[in-house]
């Protein structure tokens, strides 16, 4: 009796361990069989499926009249799989019976060095592709390297460079050569090269890490992504452009399901299932590809510079250029490293979109200036110019203090006219701080416009939170002396081309700032509309208190500074058209003690029914009249010709490095200058103020627009070396049978 309650443990104990044992027994069983039966498939003998995943065709971006500015085209690539390569020449070294090899170590189970790949894809794969007349020059190091990092997940791309009959040719073979993909697919193109490439960008070959984590159970060593946008709308339309939706996040991808033997080699002429690869959404711009010419040929006259045209009934932009350029094509699969060091190496940074980059915008500043006078009843006021405005022991000079005279007395249209320094400097105080930022705020300075654009800039006027981000030390309340350099665009004030543009175009339409539009609309594959084609009205300046005769006298003042003796835009004038225009010319910075100057000139016409609102800046630029005021003339009518039936041209456009020299003047053809009047004035300088400015302390605006806003990271084509170079072929070789 006394053993018995032993027995009983006994027996439970031996109980609970068969059952342990057989629960972990059934648990591996259904490890073995459920869980892991797919890789385990995958290894044993005999035929397996794979499905290889098929990147969608990227949508075209369009100009406003359906002209393909950024396309595909058929490109022919070959391809390795290393993981493949390597398992194929493991298997055939097994049949062999061959264990004293170089290459591998614990039953040849493993690479001894990740180096020894380029060994195994050279006797495996370079060798029979030789044979076929269809070896090419590659990098090894970037073999091996991509070996290390992606091992056989990422195809390897050995070569793009094939044309159509080497592609027929090596079909006929490729069922020889396990781990050796060819591939059709579709390539970026922008056919007409370095046209409006700050606004289209570029795209970036994918990488591991845009592989999704789903993607990895799904195709395995199969997975081919999608290249990615880094640049302009490239970038910001980058789902859009690939079919990227709530419903569908992977785009419009396709996959094919493939039979491969034992042997690793594929079997079946035709995929066993396949689902063709869709298309991204189809993109509109509101560029036009003629104007967009148009404008990127004037721009090439200057040095560095930049411009935009738009709409002045829509907000919508026509055209958006920037000097120097590049050619986006360079990007496609790959930019060279001998290309990347070039652009990398211009001291004038051709990837700067100038256009939306903010510099100092000169006397340019008055109209926004004399807006907010209108809006706070001041337009009608009579300022008096003695050649200077006194602020403490430091002295604001007016441009024409320089030549030893002075204005008087003046209305608002004549101060635009003769850009008078002490009239807008006299407004700007009587407004105050607030009423200046609050003006300058809903014209839309200090902030960004919002277009679909990378690398934007917001500019700066004094109040605003760039102002305080840059200047902590500054008061909080600005000075009468600040407000005053404010208003004529010197010392801390900052603005991009597309701002003064919209402003423009604001006071050509009667008042109305629309926010500029680049998209025009965009329409997914099944005719959805993810764009609508609808202006954006951010302020009108009529129902914010802006009288229509107040507003006149400004658009009054533009014209007068275009067509009347003593005005600063006399080389912007076009016989039989009245052309509105106001000048700028600012100090921005000092460099070997010489000052460097920002130059620009803003204009709309026809002024009595305004459609276009165009705004230049040039870099090094000595008077915005005599350097900008002839490229807006060449531009403004160059649009006015094609209104009255004028074909414009339109050809690729090849990349300037640009140059970065003093402008004094640019020369208008002759025929013009005959039909003309340019003995005006020039006006302001920008050094009239920069010397007041230095004395009271304030930096003339420097954007540290030296460097692009985001760098991007482009896809880097490695040079052929020693070890990726293919042999001189001795003699004729026969072609390897199927």
């Amino acid at each position: 009796m006394n053993l018995e309650p032993r027995y009983r443990l006994r027996v439970y104990l031996l109980t609970a361990l068969v059952l342990g044992g057989f629960g972990v027994l059934l648990s591996r069983l259904y490890e073995f069989q459920i869980v892991e039966r797919e890789g385990f498939v995958k290894k044993a003998p005999g035929p397996r499926t794979i499905t290889v995943r098929e990147p969608g065709i990227r949508g075209t971006i369009k100009d406003r009249n359906g002209i393909e500015l950024a396309r595909n085209r058929r490109d022919y690539e070959i391809s390795f799989n290393l993981q493949e390569i390597q398992d194929a020449f493991r298997r055939q070294r097994a049949d062999e019976k061959t264990i004293d090899t170089p290459f591998w170590d614990d039953g040849m189970q493993r690479l001894r060095k990740e180096s020894d790949i380029l060994d195994i894809v050279k006797k495996q794969v370079i060798g029979p592709l030789e044979e076929l007349g269809l070896a090419k020059d590659f990098k090894s190091k970037a073999l091996v390297s991509h070996y290390k990092t992606h091992g056989g997940l990422v195809p390897f791309s050995y070569t793009t460079d094939i044309t159509y009959e080497q592609f027929a040719r090596y079909a006929e073979h490729s069922l020889d050569l396990p781990g050796v993909y060819l591939n059709v697919k579709p390539q970026r193109e922008y056919p007409y090269k370095a046209l409006a490439c700050h606004t289209l960008g570029f795209l970036r070959q994918w990488g591991k890490g845009d592989i999704p984590e789903e993607a990895y159970k799904r195709f395995g060593y199969q997975y081919v992504g999608d290249d990615r946008g880094v640049a302009g709308v490239e970038a910001t339309l980058d789902d859009m452009l690939r079919g990227v939706t709530a419903e569908n996040p992977n785009g419009a991808e396709g996959y094919k399901v493939i039979v491969k033997d034992e042997k690793g080699k594929i079997v079946g002429e035709r995929p066993l299932d396949a689902q063709d690869p869709g298309t991204g959404a189809e993109v509109t711009l509101t560029i036009d590809a003629e104007v967009q010419y148009l404008l990127s040929n004037v721009l090439r006259r200057a040095g560095t510079a930049s411009g935009v045209v738009m709409d002045v009934r829509t907000g919508e932009i026509l055209a958006m250029a920037s000097i120097p350029d590049y050619n986006p094509n360079d990007y496609v699969p790959s930019i060279t490293e001998a290309k990347k060091h070039e652009y990398d190496s211009n001291p004038l940074f051709p990837m700067i979109d100038r256009s939306i980059s903010a510099f100092s915008p000169g006397s340019t500043f008055k109209v926004p200036t004399a807006l907010t006078g209108a809006m706070n009843g001041l337009a009608t006021r009579v300022y008096n110019c003695s050649g200077f405005v006194p602020y403490g022991s430091t002295k604001v000079r007016c441009w024409i203090d320089q030549k030893g005279g002075s204005h008087g007395g003046l209305t608002l249209p004549q101060a635009i006219q003769k850009s008078c320094n002490p009239y807008f400097m006299r407004m700007a105080n009587d407004l105050g701080p607030k009423k200046m930022l609050d003006g300058f705020k809903m014209l839309g300075f200090g902030e960004k416009t919002g277009i679909p654009l990378p690398g934007e800039y917001p500019g700066m006027v004094i109040g605003s939170r760039e102002w305080q981000r840059r200047n902590p030390k500054e008061r909080a309340v600005p000075t009468p002396v600040n407000v005053a350099f404010m208003s004529i665009g010197q010392g801390y004030s900052l603005a991009t081309p597309l701002q003064l543009c919209a402003v423009t175009s604001c006071v050509a339409n009667g008042g109305k700032y629309y926010h500029p539009r680049l998209v025009k609309k965009s329409v997914d594959q099944k005719g959805k509309v993810l764009i609508a084609d609808e202006p954006r009205l951010k302020v009108d300046l009529i129902k914010e208190g802006v009288k229509p005769s107040d507003l006149e006298l400004i658009r009054t003042g533009m014209r007068m500074a275009v067509n009347q003796p003593g005005g600063t835009a006399g080389r912007v004038k076009i016989p039989g058209y009245e052309i509105a225009a106001k000048t700028g010319t600012a100090q921005a910075e000092i460099v070997n003690g010489y000052p460097r100057h920002n130059s620009w000139t803003m204009a709309f016409g026809p002024y009595e029914n305004p459609r276009y609102a165009i705004c230049i800046f040039v870099h090094e630029g000595k008077s915005g009249g005599a350097v900008c005021g002839p490229l807006v003339h060449l531009v403004m009518r160059g649009l006015l010709s094609r209104d009255e039936g004028m074909k414009l041209p339109l050809h690729p456009l090849e990349p300037v490095p640009g140059k970065l020299e003093a402008i004094k003047e640019i020369a208008l053809p002759e025929d013009v200058l005959a039909a003309i009047d340019v003995t005006q004035d020039d006006g302001e300088t920008g050094d009239e103020a920069a010397d007041a400015a230095t004395a009271a302390g304030i930096v003339p605006g420097n954007p540290d627009n030296n460097q692009p806003a985001v760098t991007p990271s482009p896809t880097i084509t490695p040079e052929a070396d020693a070890g990726g170079t293919v042999a001189p072929r001795q003699g004729k070789k026969t072609p390897r049978k199927r």
